[in-house]
Parts: C-alpha cells; structure tokens; sequence
C-alpha cells in the first residue's frame, strides 16, 4: 500500500530505504513465530482438539513447515513490494516457481523414490520448506537485478515506518480475528469425530481454494488502488474498485456453476469414505452459494488493502467475528446443528463482512461523497 501510494505521487525514490527495513522486520517477526510456536506445537494442537495418531502428525508436520515462517513472510514483503510498483507477473512467477518445487518433491520425500526413503507427512512439509526457500531466493534475485531496491538497509529509520507498523499492527490484529473463526471451525469439527472433521476439511480446502482465486483477481485492485490514491484520483478510484468487485463476482459465480456441476464427485476426489462424502454433500451447497458473497468482500478488502486502511480492516472483522460468527457458532450448536452450526457461522461471517465494506465504500468514496 505504501510502495503503491508513493508511485502514484511519483516518488518512488523516497521509499528506497523503507523497503529493506520491511522486509528484515518481516524475516524478524517470522523468527519470533517460528520460536514460539516450534516449542509449544504440541499444546496448540490439543487446542484443536487433536490427540493420538493426528496429534503426532500434525506436530511432526509443523515441526518441519514452522521453519519457514521468516522467509515466508520475507517474500510475502517482496511481492508486496512488486504489486506496489504495479507489476503482478513477478508475484505470478514466484508462486508458480514455489508451486512447481513443491509438486515435484511431495511425491518423492512423501513416498520416497530413486533412494530417497519415504517419510510421509514430514516429507510434505520438507517440500513445502524447500520451496519457500527457493521462492526467498528467487523474489531477491529479481529485486536486485530488476528494480532500485536493495535487501541491506542504508539506514534503520524512514518518516514512513510508524505507518507501516501501525498498519501491519492493525492487519495482524484482523489476522487474529480471522483465525479465530478458523480455529472455532475446526476444533467444532473436531470435536464432532473424525468424519465430520474430515468433511469440515474437505469443504474448508475448496472454500480457501475459491478465496484465493477470488483474492488473486482483488489483489489487482489493490495495487490500482493504492495508485490511484497516491494520485488522488477519486473517480477511477471509485470506478475500478466497483469493476474489480463486479469481476470478481463474475469469477466466483463461474466457481460455483463448477462446483454446482461437481456436486454428486467432489468429496470422492478428496476421501473414498462414504461417510465422509454423505457429511460433506449435505453442506456442500453452503460453500457455494457463499461464492458470490465472498467475491464482494474479498474485492473490498483488497481495495482497503491499497489504501492502506488497516485500522477499517481490522474493526470490520472484530466486528462480524464478535457479533455474528462466535454467537451463531455457539447458539446453532447447542441446538445439535453440528456442521450446519460451522457453515451458518461463515455465511452470516462474510455476509456481515460485505455488508459493511460495502456500505463504508459507497459512503466514502462514491463521486458525490468525494468530489471530482
């Protein structure tokens, strides 16, 4: 948001020292994550209600996966740096790059093969550590042969860095917000047995996975934004942002005509058990129809990313998590509504989330409200 502001006033230079200082905070926020929870991986997953086999596993995994947190969030600085000066084909470049790693060493480190032993979910999450220290690697080659930025700060101060942190501070705490609806969603399922957590899982992965394809055409609009807004030019502003909310609504109604068409198969491409199937089919039709609605608050959210309005963020998601998606979850599952309780959470969740970025955009930056 920041890098995107200062392109559109056409001052990139002022930000040259800014950008190594966000990205060494990232590596340094990552380490204290990553120190935290490695020592605790046990606890945090009785939280969620693991215990025996999937205990064991899922701290084995996260063992493993944790490692990469401060080159995750590394990366994710320096893409965000890309989007900023409004080129989104290196940030493609490096997720298909990390993708690939990780497609080719989950089969061999998983299964093992040409003398590589079979290690199961470790091996998993070794791949996925691998490729996110290639992605590392490549995000700064192109940084340093492509653009001005450098990865060694000249100074450890920029008249933009209390902003920043006030606005990662603010999007961490939405964060939180965020993560309690998945951690409620999850320790629920659990708690319903294997089955249900399973179905919950199946129908959480194609969610996240529509999220993300939705996000993918948002996170254009977030670089627009925070452009246009360095430019202070209201009406593309106004106009854009309605077209990336309208585009993306497109793409998640094409997303749920295909999982419409691919009711009756989808569970048996993820678990061969029939039970699993039955309890994922018969909420499946919730994740569909909150497609469009997703696309709405996915696209303003991608919008008030760019504008760097994180405190906007961070209150609409405390809100909609305290006042909508904790009381359905408790209250529709002490009526015995099990997964329905978990989904009818979501669905008031998002549609509280759309709702109210919706009405604070229309009120704010709507022509008549700002001027030409």
């Amino acid at each position: 948001a920041v890098v995107a502001r200062y392109y559109g006033e056409d001052r990139l230079e002022d930000v040259k020292d800014l950008v190594p200082i966000a990205i060494w905070m990232n590596f340094g926020l990552g380490l204290l994550f990553f120190t935290v929870t490695n020592a605790y991986a046990e606890p945090i997953f009785r939280m969620y209600n693991a215990d025996g086999a999937v205990l064991e596993k899922a701290v084995a995994y996260f063992k493993i996966r944790s490692i990469g947190f401060p080159v995750v969030l590394a990366t994710f600085a320096v893409t965000g740096v890309f989007r900023g000066i409004q080129n989104m084909s290196w940030s493609m470049w490096t997720s298909l790059i990390g993708a690939g790693v990780n497609l080719i060493l989950n089969p061999l480190l998983i299964f093992g093969a040409a003398g590589i032993p079979a290690m199961g979910v470790e091996g998993s999450a070794l791949a996925s550590l691998i490729a996110q220290l290639v992605m590392f690697g490549y995000v700064l080659h192109v940084m340093d042969r492509r653009t001005t930025f450098r990865i060694v700060p000249r100074v450890l101060k920029h008249r933009e860095l209390g902003a920043l942190v006030g606005l990662s501070g603010n999007l961490f705490l939405r964060t939180i917000a965020l993560n309690v609806c998945y951690y409620l969603g999850n320790r629920f399922a659990t708690g319903y047995g294997e089955a249900y957590i399973g179905a919950h899982a199946i129908a959480m992965q194609i969610w996240l996975f529509s999220a993300f394809f939705i996000d993918g055409y948002s996170a254009a609009g977030s670089v627009l934004a925070g452009r246009l807004n360095g430019e202070r030019n209201w009406k593309d502003l106004y106009r854009v942002s309605w077209q990336v909310v309208k585009r993306s609504i497109h793409i998640s109604l094409g997303l749920g005509l295909v999982f419409l068409i691919g009711y009756r198969w989808t569970a048996g491409i993820f678990s061969p058990d029939p039970t699993v199937g039955a309890l994922f089919n018969s909420i499946y039709w919730m994740v569909i129809i909150t497609q469009p609605i997703n696309a709405i608050a996915f696209g303003f959210d991608g919008i008030y990313k760019g504008l760097g309005q994180g405190a906007l963020l961070r209150n609409v998601l405390f809100f909609t998590t305290v006042l909508g998606f904790v009381p359905v979850i408790l209250l529709a599952d002490s009526l015995g509504w099990m997964l329905y309780a978990i989904w009818s959470a979501f669905l008031v969740w998002m549609v509280g989330r759309a709702g109210c970025l919706t009405l604070h955009f229309q009120r704010n930056y709507a022509p008549a409200r700002r001027g030409p």
